[in-house]
């Protein structure tokens, strides 16, 4: 049989894992090294994704927003990322990125008054490097805010 044959998650070959093998990690932290996992839900520049077990190869850039990792029915983490790239196998998920905090860590008071701060900067900014740096903490602002109002 071709080992590069793509299955959809319900055509998965006879014998296949429904577990996914996830390895998540920082620079300075591994967060979770090759856990067996139901899903994994990422925020990509191509869209919000669910990944399971017997997904599609891909990799995909991830935007500022929430992973969210189903370790099984009962327990679900999520952890807010800066962005970073996630590698996808069918059996398996790496995701690399340069920031994660969990979720729970975030004040959404704090976040707001970043936010309108960040805001004031990027529209009074005197020079275009001030500018784009507001942008950016802007667009990861209002995704941190987004997740915590969901």
């Amino acid at each position: 049989m071709d080992q590069n044959f793509r299955y959809y998650a319900n055509e998965a070959p006879a014998g296949s894992s429904d577990r996914l093998r996830l390895s998540f990690a920082l620079p300075h932290q591994t967060l979770y090294k090759n856990t067996e996992v139901q899903q994994v839900n990422i925020a990509s520049t191509a869209g919000d994704m669910g990944i399971l077990a017997n997904h599609v190869q891909s990799i995909e850039q991830l935007k500022p927003g929430i992973i969210e990792i189903l370790e099984n029915p009962t327990t679900t983490k999520k952890y807010f990322a800066s962005g970073g790239f996630a590698i996808i196998n069918p059996n398996s998920l790496d995701i690399n990125v340069v920031e994660a905090f969990p979720l729970e860590d975030f004040s959404i008071e704090a976040i707001r008054t970043n936010l309108a701060e960040s805001q004031r900067i990027a529209s009074t900014a005197s020079t275009e490097e001030e500018k784009a740096v507001a942008r950016i903490e802007v667009e990861v602002y209002e995704a941190l805010q987004s997740a915590l109002n969901k």
